[in-house]
């Protein structure tokens, strides 16, 4: 009897290990353009500091950012329990900021291209400045890593109320399961990366001065250069692939918690599996392509907004 119990215990443990399992991975999938937001955001934020101190300035952004879930996280829980209503408004509102978020870094890139580079310069002159004093470099890091931090609690804000409306139906041990899984494989994973793109300028410039003239080492040297090259590239890939994430989740969120645009773009995907040769696999990719259509629109519907209050305001 005692035998037949356990293996009915285990039996329990496994299903709840494969529910969580099942859901980490649709969480995972349906935050990953926030987790591209968040990387580039974090390595960015990183630069300027100086090369030996970048892997310890990593690592208290990192610190900041587990101390940030573990507030979100329980946070996030006690509102299902409390208030489960409330977490598609909340998803609606993590939508809307996530597009526009993504729709006024487009504005401001094209057009504010002036005022970054004066912000570049003020930058690059504050490093000048905080190199000359160990007081003012430490101060200069300790801003970055608490601007790293505030961004990051916002950042995990969107991916812990994302997978809470993703594990929302489930039992409250699945739905701690899930977040804290999530919540701890984005932090390592977002920070690890960073830490890799970092030093990737790093290690290359290693490789660019390795000595000999054999084979091997001219070729160790052509591909730091080419990895020093490859660094800024990475940097501005980064911001455009999270950017065209954020759309798409963002709006996917807005599509999904409005079911007539879901329906609709559902009908638009048949027919156009209908048509001949490539409709089927057009198709396929219409309702992602949809998404983001809806969270571009969003996104400049709610920027508009912000730009008329803020014009109402200057006024008075």
């Amino acid at each position: 009897m005692a035998g037949a119990s356990l293996l009915v215990l285990l039996d329990d443990i496994a299903s709840v290990l494969d529910d969580v399992a099942a859901m980490t991975k649709i969480a995972a999938r349906k935050t990953a353009g926030v987790l591209g937001d968040d990387l580039a955001v974090n390595a960015e934020k990183v630069t300027g500091v100086r090369a030996e101190r970048e892997i310890p300035v990593v690592w208290a952004v990192a610190k900041g950012s587990f101390r940030n879930k573990l507030i979100l996280v329980p946070a996030a829980l006690i509102l299902s329990f409390i208030a489960p209503w409330i977490i598609t408004p909340v998803l609606v509102l993590g939508g809307l900021f996530l597009c526009y978020e993504g729709f006024e870094k487009i504005v401001h890139s094209l057009f504010h291209k002036d005022k970054t580079k004066a912000k570049t310069l003020d930058a690059e002159k504050r490093l000048e400045l905080a190199t000359t004093r160990v007081a003012d470099l430490a101060k200069f890091e300790q801003e970055r890593v608490s601007g790293a931090i505030r961004t990051d609690f916002i950042l995990s804000l969107e991916i812990i109320v994302i997978t809470l409306g993703i594990v929302a139906a489930q039992t409250l041990v699945t739905q701690f399961l899930v977040l804290a899984g999530i919540a701890i494989l984005m932090t390592a994973g977002v920070y690890g990366l960073v830490a890799g793109i970092v030093k990737l300028d790093d290690a290359g410039l290693y490789l660019s001065r390795r000595e000999g003239q054999t084979g091997w080492a001219r070729f160790l040297r052509w591909f730091g250069e080419r990895l020093v090259a490859f660094a800024p590239d990475l940097m501005k890939g980064l911001t455009i692939i999270g950017t065209v994430a954020m759309f798409m989740v963002g709006g996917g969120i807005l599509v999904h918690a409005f079911h007539q645009i879901d329906e609709q773009i559902a009908v638009l995907a048949g027919h156009v599996a209908g048509l001949s040769a490539i409709g089927p696999t057009v198709a396929v990719v219409i309702p992602t392509l949809m998404s983001t259509i809806v969270g571009v629109i969003a996104g400049a519907l709610v920027l508009s907004l912000i730009a008329v209050l803020q014009r109402m305001r200057s006024d008075k």
